[in-house]
């Protein structure tokens, strides 16, 4: 904010300038706050893309390797005992998988953190020049 060095200025004038100074900056940041969701927005597609893209070809991998495990251990402990342990193997390692990816999608990771934080402090600073 700029102080205007005139010395005849009144207190309303001082007061009209700094709302409308405020309101520029407030401004200035909303624009900034809809560009930094835009860039969550597209980070957020970006990644779920690759996610579907890297699933698929991981699914189709962990079939056939699930199968071949399956028959390697068929020699072992018998085809049923074999299927079941390696199914119950892939489901405990699916189930930290989805809990991994629901942990990094949450609200919380997603919000425009630069903005709020530079929002208050622009806040601050109004409030110290109203004083």
């Amino acid at each position: 904010m700029s102080v205007d060095p005139q010395p005849g200025r009144t207190v309303p004038d001082l007061l009209g300038d700094l709302l409308r100074e405020a309101t520029e900056l407030f401004r200035t940041e909303g624009k900034l706050i809809r560009a930094e969701i835009s860039d969550k927005i597209t980070q957020l597609q970006v990644g779920g893309g690759s996610i579907a893209a890297g699933g698929i070809c991981l699914l189709v991998a962990l079939i056939v390797l699930a199968q071949a495990l399956v028959i390697a251990l068929a020699h072992v402990v018998g085809a049923g005992w074999s299927a079941l342990i390696v199914g119950v193997v892939i489901a405990i390692i699916g189930v930290m998988l989805l809990a991994k990816g629901k942990k990094d999608l949450e609200v919380v990771n997603l919000a425009p953190d630069r903005t709020l934080d530079q929002l208050q402090k622009d806040s601050r600073m109004v409030k110290e020049q109203v004083r």
